[in-house]
């Protein structure tokens, strides 16, 4: 996949010129199938994927529970910012559900490119940072289900 539209993903939204070929001199397109596996959880936090097309589903799976679905990433949305942050596992599993397309940078370079440009970071971080706390506040309701189901189910076993 080539990709010209680096505009209109709201990561890429509002930078000043010189930020965006900075950024976008970093990002590669690339394409991936349904059900293809972007990482699992424990894996080497390699890369950063910003969606362009598709979904990406997001699983998580406690050490001592079943897994849950922890989002559901489309068009405009940030999968694996574990890499931008310098974790160093994916804290989650993330599959394509359906044809996708996507814009990857491994977070090593991005890392390297904010400590370069201060005033770069800042925005950066501002943007994951809006991601975290969408995803936080999604799979806060999706865990208050699954406590209520298993504080059901233990009631009902009692």
């Amino acid at each position: 996949m080539t990709f010209d539209g680096y505009k209109k993903i709201p990561f890429f939204q509002d930078l000043p010129e010189e930020h965006s070929r900075l950024l976008e001199g970093l990002f590669t397109p690339c394409d991936f199938f349904s059900g293809s596996v972007l990482f699992e959880q424990g894996d080497p936090a390699e890369f950063l994927y910003l969606v362009v097309t598709g979904e990406v589903v997001i699983h998580y799976k406690p050490d001592d529970g079943t897994e849950i679905t922890v989002a559901r990433v489309r068009g405009g949305g940030i999968v694996g910012w574990s890499a931008a942050l310098g974790n160093p596992v994916y804290t989650s599993t993330a599959e394509c559900t359906n044809y996708s397309q996507l814009l990857r940078v491994r977070g090593e370079e991005l890392r390297h490119l904010c400590i370069e440009y201060p005033e770069l970071s800042d925005t950066v971080l501002d943007r994951l940072a809006d991601v975290i706390a969408e995803r936080l506040r999604e799979s806060h309701e999706q865990v208050m289900r699954l406590l209520r189901q298993s504080l059901e189910t233990n009631v009902r076993n009692y």
